[in-house]
């Protein structure tokens, strides 16, 4: 119990550190310095004003010194990312996999947030975390090297010929650079199979979402949905489903 709190309370303040991210990796910002400020009063933000979901509770959501409304993505980002590292923790228990797992994860939430917002996924998280899931997967994780370097081959390759493939044949791009680096940092930490059932997993709920969305005219055809955050959804639907999926399908015992 006490090891699961610890942990929880770690996502909650990785959380934290993941809000500066996805504030200022867009804008090409330092992660590091200078220390957060209210991007409305431009004041800087009181350390005791920084704790993890209490200090937005205290505050009432807004900022202490010029009152405007703090976004519900901070308290949000803390809160996904607590409960994710609590579920990893319970999946896989206390091992390496467990901490490699829980840093995929952060990775993740940065880049939905930031895709979601942007539409960008930065490459200062899915070029490194390239090689890094390559040597986690073959080193601390049973995912193994073949397997690993199969993922990584067959995410960036396929994603490759579809993005070359839409600009030959359609004359537009439909598949983005940074969602091809992000399907091979997924591959390369999970395997070729978990891979491929990511893929599977992202194209039905992007096809969902998407329709959905046109159906309630929140989106028309021609409006971009990003296919990151679903390659997310994908990704962490093979991570903690994927065995158990995949034995099922191929009968595997």
């Amino acid at each position: 119990m006490t090891l699961t709190i610890t942990f929880c309370i770690l996502g909650l303040l990785i959380g934290s550190f993941l809000n500066v991210c996805i504030y200022r990796l867009p804008i090409k910002e330092s992660i590091v310095f200078p220390r957060s400020k209210c991007p409305a009063c431009e004041k800087q933000i009181l350390a005791y004003d920084n704790i993890p979901i209490l200090s937005f509770l205290f505050l009432r959501g807004r900022c202490r010194f010029c009152k405007t409304p703090i976004s519900w993505r901070y308290p949000a980002v803390e809160l996904l990312n607590g409960i994710g590292y609590y579920f990893i923790l319970y999946r896989f228990g206390p091992t390496p996999a467990t901490l490699i797992y829980a840093v995929f994860f952060s990775a993740l939430v940065v880049i939905t947030f930031i895709d979601l917002a942007h539409q960008i996924i930065p490459d200062v998280i899915t070029l490194p975390g390239i090689p890094i899931s390559l040597i986690a997967a073959s080193t601390m994780l049973p995912t193994g090297w073949v397997n690993s370097l199969e993922g990584l081959l067959l995410g960036g390759g396929l994603f490759y010929l579809i993005a070359w493939g839409s600009l030959l044949l359609l004359k537009k791009e439909g598949m983005g650079g940074g969602d091809i680096k992000l399907v091979a940092m997924i591959g390369a930490l999970l395997g070729w199979q978990e891979l491929l059932l990511a893929i599977f997993s992202a194209s039905i709920a992007g096809s969902a979402v998407g329709l959905l969305l046109i159906g309630t005219n929140l989106r028309s055809r021609s409006d971009p949905i990003p296919f990151g955050p679903f390659l997310v959804v994908g990704a962490l639907i093979s991570l903690f489903f994927g065995n158990n999926i995949l034995d099922w399908y191929f009968h595997r015992s």
